[in-house]
């Protein structure tokens, strides 16, 4: 998960297609794959992310065994600093853009509850 603020302390975010609720972008790490490049790959799924950028890790939560897999699993989330914030949706996108996050703190879904809380964490860890 990528969290991106611009200048104004909103946070970028995408509805995927499929779906109708808002989430940072972000996926999984594939095997072998550098975070740096995950990162990299996902953005540019979802919101076309042109140029380079700076990361930093804020979190790593909920680790878990996928016995189906033979695997563990965690969400790692990071504060991503790109060269631009010019963005719009990418292949795996529907819509994207920044939104101020405060309006999901009080979201009847859990994944636009956490948009609120992972730009918290990056406020607290960062600022």
């Amino acid at each position: 998960k990528s969290v991106i603020f611009n200048d104004a302390g909103e946070i970028l975010v995408v509805k995927e297609k499929g779906r109708d609720w808002w989430d940072i972008p972000g996926g999984g790490i594939d095997h072998g794959e550098s975070v740096k490049d995950a990162i990299t790959r996902e953005l540019r799924e979802e919101v076309l992310l042109e140029g380079g950028f700076t990361y930093r890790s804020i979190l790593a939560e909920d680790p878990r065994y996928l016995p189906n897999h033979n695997l563990y699993q965690m969400r790692l989330t990071f504060l991503v600093k790109p060269e631009s914030l010019d963005f719009s949706p990418g292949d795996d996108g529907d819509e994207v853009m920044f939104i101020d996050p405060v309006k999901f703190k009080e979201s009847e879904l859990i994944t636009e509850r956490k948009i609120y809380e992972y730009s918290e964490s990056a406020k607290a860890i960062f600022n």
